[in-house]
């Protein structure tokens, strides 16, 4: 071959001589041209027969231009061959698991890059003076320090609190939503809730954005199975590039990583505003013995409710106090009022009768889930807000009416 290509060479140098020749030489440029068109043609003839030998694949190259290996290989790929076929999805297999390293390791990245923040900051999941709640099921944030104090909130087992104070045996905290007063005895703090932390804490998705919807699949092709608004934290199950598996109740599924913002949390505590219920309940009240009578049973029912925030969320638990899942804590509750309901958020939903949205009062059960399957349900307690065992992280807890789309609503009274 490499003569051959040494031979093209001098073949081709001999004819552009003899084409640039001056005046002087153009009969003998002519003649050698003559001869030079032979030594071609003679070459060429010689490639021809043995890339006919050869397959044809040179004799493409002849006509053509000499391929170069990218256009090989896009032959092959095109024509497909026995010999690059499993090559092929081989490598396809190592791209896959390159990008699936490459994911791992940015979600690595992400939790050191989050890891280096907090030590720069001094903070622990948001805490400057971490505090963590050391008791069987949840604490009473009071509004003033001593038992006497109104409860304004509650902090669960395992939660996390900022530490403002102390007094009389009582720690000023603020966690979540709540600023209060809970017993120093049931809260562990120092480099005890620092190593008790690095156990405790999840990583969570906040949504960014006004809404962001939940998907079935990482994809844009599949269900939407829920609705989900700004500030609402999800416990993140896998993290990805693109997409985030979530818990989202009691079920999962998948958020676009573009709107939600990953951090590392405690369990923080619930609102407790049982005055500002009965407020509610007095200003749904309307005219009519049996309508009071009915909203009166209401307000106790969401009071009732209420006094259960705090206690543990077990998929299947039907015990108030031990374990309890979404339609098992709307049945028990219902129960102490005269209305049984089964087991199933989506059988409770043909119970009582429809109402709308803006419709909606204190005690009516709102059911979420995607189109019309329902596969959760909530205890409406006015103000805008809901009461409900929601997952094992948050047990029974108070959340907003609308953090996800509601699918239906119902009154039972």
């Amino acid at each position: 071959m490499k003569h051959r290509i040494v031979k093209l060479s001098a073949i081709l140098l001999t004819s552009m001589l003899a084409m640039t020749g001056g005046v002087k030489t153009n009969v003998h440029a002519a003649t050698m041209y003559a001869g030079v068109s032979a030594e071609l043609a003679g070459y060429l003839k010689e490639s021809s027969q043995e890339n006919s030998q050869s397959g044809g694949i040179k004799e493409t190259a002849v006509k053509n231009g000499i391929d170069t290996k990218a256009q090989i290989k896009a032959k092959d790929e095109k024509q497909g061959t026995d010999g690059n076929t499993q090559d092929s999805k081989e490598e396809k297999d190592k791209s896959s698991q390159a990008g699936k390293k490459k994911d791992t390791k940015k979600a690595a990245a992400k939790k050191t890059s989050s890891k280096k923040k907090e030590e720069k900051t001094g903070k622990i999941c948001g805490y400057k003076k971490l505090g963590i709640a050391r008791v069987d099921n949840y604490l009473n944030v009071r509004q003033e320090a001593g038992e006497d104090g109104e409860v304004i909130g509650k902090l669960p087992s395992d939660a996390g609190c900022e530490i403002l104070g102390k007094e009389d045996g009582w720690y000023q905290i603020r966690s979540g939503n709540v600023s209060g007063f809970v017993k120093s005895d049931y809260i562990v703090t120092g480099e005890k809730a620092e190593k008790l932390a690095d156990k405790l804490k999840k990583t969570m998705a906040t949504v960014n954005s006004m809404t962001v919807y939940i998907r079935e699949k990482p994809n844009t092709d599949c269900t939407i199975l829920s609705i989900v608004t700004e500030d609402e934290e999800l416990e993140v199950v896998k993290e990805g590039k693109k997409w985030i598996k979530v818990k989202l109740d009691d079920g999962k599924g998948y958020v676009n990583a573009k709107y939600v913002e990953l951090s590392e949390e405690l369990k923080k505590a619930a609102v407790y505003t049982p005055e500002e219920e009965k407020q509610q309940a007095q200003d749904t009240q309307q005219t009519g013995s049996s309508t009071s009578t009915s909203t009166s049973a209401n307000s106790s029912l969401v009071q009732t409710a209420l006094s259960y925030v705090g206690y543990p969320y077990v998929w299947g638990g039907t015990s108030l106090t031990n374990g309890v899942d979404c339609s098992g804590f709307t049945m028990q509750i219902m129960a102490k009022y005269g209305v049984y309901l089964p087991h199933s958020a989506s059988a409770q939903a043909g119970y009582g009768r429809s109402v709308s949205s803006s419709e909606l009062q204190p005690g009516d059960l709102i059911f979420y889930g995607s189109g019309s399957d329902i596969s959760h349900v909530a205890i409406y307690i006015g103000n805008g807000q809901i009461v409900h065992a929601s997952n094992s992280r948050d047990g029974i807890k108070v959340s907003n009416a609308f953090y996800r789309t509601p699918v239906c609503c119902r009154r039972m009274f």
